[in-house]
């Protein structure tokens, strides 16, 4: 199972994140690594973050102004 983000504009268009992303092997891991780079995916034109588990949509979008 890979735990990987999807990266958005506030009209939910997908953008490039500014940190390249990995694929997580755990949730915890995955909202770990937003914690510690947020403000820099912000910063590069990232409003909203969606999480999957593979395929499955597991929560979001969750907001990066609202942190």
């Amino acid at each position: 199972m890979a735990w990987t983000w999807r990266f958005e504009k506030s009209d939910g268009t997908e953008v490039p994140p500014a940190v390249e992303p990995e694929e997580f092997t755990t949730q915890g891991d995955a909202e770990s690594w937003v914690g510690e780079v947020w403000q820099k995916l912000r910063e590069g034109g990232v409003d909203q973050l969606v999480l999957f588990e593979d395929e499955t949509k597991i929560y979001g979008p969750m907001s990066l102004h609202e942190i």
